[in-house]
């Protein structure tokens, strides 16, 4: 290892677990949960997709997201891309062999009957796309759907949702598929809602979060560089349990920490979520929206009842606006929608937590009866 860049965890056995929950119930699909930056992606890419190939299947993988304005086209363009790799080889021997024949010594051959064409619409395109990758590869496809919450808010996503469930069972020999969510309010939207098209369809279940093994690498390496310091691992599982559990975030705190020779954690943990990167960042967060938002993010960052009497009097005085239980409610279902508050258990909170954090610390919105501070003007 000569890099903390070069760390590299691997969990093929919950690849394997996951795989055998797939062979076990034909037409059900997993969906995974965790925030995000937790590891989902990674996992898919470097585990899940190696031990499926082992396994016999085939993985596909689209990441819905990123399209989330055409989720379906996002993944009829993953397959594709799959087909061609399964009936158009790489490398010159393999096009050659591709290529039809149609003459030898002069003997002409009619024209190679030509497959019916793929249908345009997207709903028929998919499920023939799958039939077609299927048998033209020999094998069972894993579709690997990244940040499928992207759906609820699409806007066809009901169709697409009720297309994804039918091709899923109707072709269970022909493909499984793995799905993954960072929006816990979203993927219980389309998962858990009573008439939504894939209500109680998928299994939903925790993906874990990284534990002390990858702590002991960072260490590790961290000791090797530093021969006579060493870093507590208690303190280290602290501060990765305070930013969320993401593993690249933790790694890029020790990085610093063996860049000073530090073995701090507490200092270079404080370094970094006061650093002018992560606070300008946060604040173009909370700037970019309208002042009744940025007033109730900091009304949640210090754990108010939105909707409480004195909340909407201190909202109204550090808004500038009369605050209306109707307004607010709008707002907040803005701010779900974008991601940025989620509402396990009823209890309206901040995604992020260290944003969360970051605007409790550095904006004060009283509760009680009294004079507010008003948020600045940016």
């Amino acid at each position: 290892m000569k890099t903390f860049d070069d760390i590299q965890i691997s969990r093929p056995q919950l690849a394997k677990a996951y795989l055998a929950m797939l062979q076990s119930q034909l037409g059900r699909p997993i969906a995974l949960f965790a925030p995000r930056r937790i590891g989902k992606t990674y996992f898919l890419h470097n585990d899940l997709t190696p031990s499926a190939k082992k396994a016999g299947f085939l993985p596909v993988y689209a990441d819905l997201w990123l399209q989330r304005g055409f989720p379906l086209e996002a993944i009829n363009y993953a397959l594709e891309q799959a087909l061609d790799d399964v009936t158009v080889p790489s490398g010159a021997v393999g096009r050659i062999a591709k290529t039809p024949v149609k003459a030898i010594a002069g003997v002409q051959f009619g024209e190679e009957p030509q497959r019916r064409p793929l249908p345009e619409k997207a709903e028929l395109r998919f499920d023939a796309l799958i039939v077609k990758l299927a048998k033209a590869s020999g094998k069972r496809i894993l579709l690997m759907l990244d940040e499928i919450q992207a759906l609820a808010t699409a806007s066809n996503g009901d169709a697409i949702m009720a297309s994804i469930r039918a091709v899923l069972s109707n072709r269970k020999n022909e493909v499984c598929a793995v799905f993954t969510g960072s929006s816990q309010d979203a993927l219980s939207q389309i998962m858990s809602s009573v008439g939504a098209p894939m209500y109680q369809f998928a299994q939903i279940l925790d993906f874990p979060f990284l534990d002390d093994d990858y702590l002991q690498l960072l260490i590790g390496h961290f000791e090797s560089v530093h021969a006579e310091k060493s870093i507590n691992l208690t303190d280290l599982r602290k501060a990765f349990e305070y930013i969320g559990y993401k593993p690249e975030l933790i790694k890029d705190i020790v990085k610093e920490m063996s860049a000073e020779g530090s073995p701090d954690v507490a200092f270079a943990l404080h370094k970094f979520i006061t650093s002018e990167k992560q606070t300008t960042g946060w604040n173009a967060n909370l700037y970019a929206l309208p002042r009744l938002e940025q007033a109730l993010l900091v009304a949640l960052s210090h754990g108010l009842a939105p909707m409480a009497k004195d909340t909407l009097a201190a909202l109204t005085r550090t808004s500038g606006e009369a605050v209306t239980v109707s307004k607010v409610r709008a707002a907040l279902d803005r701010l779900r929608k974008t991601g940025v508050l989620a509402k396990p258990e009823g209890m309206y909170v901040i995604e992020d937590k260290l944003f969360a954090d970051y605007i409790c610390r550095t904006n004060a919105l009283t509760h009680v009866k009294g004079d507010t501070q008003r948020l600045p003007t940016k």
